[in-house]
C-alpha cells in the first residue's frame, strides 16, 4: 500500500519523506490556511520535495470554475492531482479534465455509488473518508472494501486513497482490505513505526551493553 502525507508542513513533508514512506502528499485549503502561506508557493514547494503525486484543492464549486483553476493548478508542477468535490458539477469538471489528461482525486466521498460515479467520470483518484463515516456508526473499512470490489470487478483504472484516516488500526485494516493508499497525517506517522515493545527491548539491549561494557 502507498502511503501520502496529509499536510501542508514542509519541515514535515521533509522528515517522513527521508524515511524512504512518503509517496505523494495531499492538502486542501484548510490545511494550508493553517501554515499561513500562500497556497501557490506551498504547493509548488512540495512538488519540488517529493516524487509522488500532491493533491492540491480547487475552491469553486461550479463546473467551469474548477475546470478553469485544475487547469492552471495543473502547470504548477508535473506530479500535481487536482482536488475536486465529489457534486454533480465536480464529476462534470473530472470528465472534462480527465479528456486533457490531468490528473483528478474526487474527494468527500462517502458511499460506494459515489465512488463508483467518480471512477466512470475518469478520476485518477477517489477518496472515501473512513473516520468521517465512523463518527455516524458507519463502517468506514466496509466501504473501501466493496469499494475495492467494484473496481476490480469492473476494471476501472481510479486508485482509492483511503481518506480521514486517524488511527493506527484504520491504516492496518484498510491495507487489509485492499486500499491502494492511505493518506495520514503527519502526527500519526511515528505510532506506525512505533511499539512500547520495540522501545522496551531497545532500552534493555541499551542496559545490558553498558553492563557488558564496564
Amino acid at each position: 500500500m502507498k502511503f501520502f502525507l496529509d499536510t501542508a508542513n514542509i519541515e514535515e513533508i521533509k522528515r517522513i519523506n527521508d524515511l524512504g514512506l512518503v509517496d505523494g502528499v495531499t492538502t486542501n485549503p484548510t490545511i494550508i490556511a493553517r501554515e499561513g502561506r500562500d497556497f501557490e508557493t506551498v504547493i509548488k514547494e512540495i512538488c519540488a520535495l517529493v516524487d509522488g503525486p500532491v493533491s492540491a484543492e480547487v475552491i469553486s464549486l461550479e463546473t467551469a470554475g474548477m475546470v478553469k483553476e485544475a487547469r492552471e493548478i495543473a502547470k504548477w508542477a508535473d506530479n500535481i492531482v487536482v482536488k475536486i468535490p465529489m457534486t454533480e458539477a465536480g464529476l462534470a469538471a473530472v470528465n472534462i479534465l480527465s479528456q486533457e489528461n490531468i490528473k483528478t482525486n474526487v474527494t468527500l466521498i462517502f458511499s460506494v455509488a459515489q465512488g463508483l460515479m467518480a471512477a466512470k467520470a475518469g478520476a485518477t483518484y477517489i477518496s472515501p473518508f473512513i473516520g468521517r463515516l465512523d463518527d455516524i456508526g458507519v463502517s468506514g473499512l466496509e466501504l473501501i472494501e466493496k469499494l475495492r470490489q467494484v473496481l476490480d470487478i469492473y476494471e476501472l483504472k481510479a486508485e482509492i486513497i483511503s481518506a480521514s484516516i486517524r488511527t493506527l488500526e484504520h491504516v492496518e485494516a484498510t491495507a487489509l482490505v485492499g486500499s491502494h493508499i492511505a493518506t495520514i497525517p503527519g502526527n500519526l506517522f511515528p505510532k506506525l513505526w512505533s511499539h512500547p515493545l520495540t522501545d522496551n527491548g531497545v532500552a534493555q539491549f541499551m542496559k545490558d551493553w553498558a553492563e557488558f561494557s564496564k
